[in-house]
């Protein structure tokens, strides 16, 4: 007989990205990108993350909030395959899932005691969207957690090719300093849709309150315009 289960999120992350678009599509594809993980009030007990400072890296389990969905489809595109070949749900990484739930392996760079969210854990390389609920943290267990002969079946078969980016330093500049790197490492993952490749298109990219607007040809990404988003 089934049996309706509930699960409820402990946390959600804060990050750069208040729009899917642009979003590493891997954890640890852009390692200068932090978050912020936020216990929801009744998580905020110190003891619950006794120990977890002593792990480089952690596990996330999340919500796709912004990929819910009635139904589902037993095949995706992946992004891998150029967003033309399908494969089974369960053979791909895809948001739009039975259950949207995600796991993301994230590095631990420190705890934050702060004043009114309580202790915040400081993390890098994420791919997530701002505001994400987050179900479930678990230590990574590099002892059971790596695989050095793993197998990545069809996305060992794709190139794994960056973009060069050209981002002229007076739009760089109006990025916070702390922010630059991040936003390079964004782009040089390539965040156009693997069926996009129009050398005259302007695409625009919202991170960290900012518009970077930008142009793609011959696997060369060129900053067009920086604008500051109206708050």
């Amino acid at each position: 007989m089934e049996q309706e289960q509930i699960i409820k999120p402990i946390a959600y992350i804060r990050t750069d990205f208040k729009e899917k678009f642009g979003i590493p599509r891997q954890s640890g594809r852009a390692p200068s990108l932090c978050g912020r993980i936020v216990f929801l009030p009744e998580y905020r007990n110190p003891d619950a993350i006794r120990g977890l400072a002593e792990f480089s890296h952690i596990w996330l389990l999340f919500d796709f909030s912004e990929s819910h969905r009635e139904t589902w489809s037993a095949t995706v595109r992946p992004p891998r395959l150029g967003g033309n070949a399908r494969v089974g749900v369960f053979a791909s990484r895809s948001p739009f899932r039975p259950n949207p739930i995600g796991l993301s392996s994230v590095r631990l760079e420190g705890i934050e005691q702060t004043e009114n969210e309580g202790e915040v854990l400081i993390v890098s390389g994420v791919d997530l969207l701002d505001m994400t609920p987050i179900y479930d943290i678990k230590p990574y267990l590099p002892f059971s957690d790596c695989h050095p002969d793993a197998v990545g079946g069809y996305a060992d078969t794709v190139c794994d090719m960056k973009l060069s980016v050209e981002f002229p330093e007076r739009l760089l500049s109006l990025l916070p300093k702390e922010k630059q790197e991040a936003v390079i490492e964004c782009l040089t993952e390539d965040p156009r849709p693997a069926y996009q490749d129009d050398a005259n298109r302007i695409y625009s990219m919202n991170f960290s309150g900012f518009d970077i607007r930008f142009r793609v040809a011959e696997n060369c990404l060129t900053v067009t315009e920086v604008v500051e988003m109206k708050k």
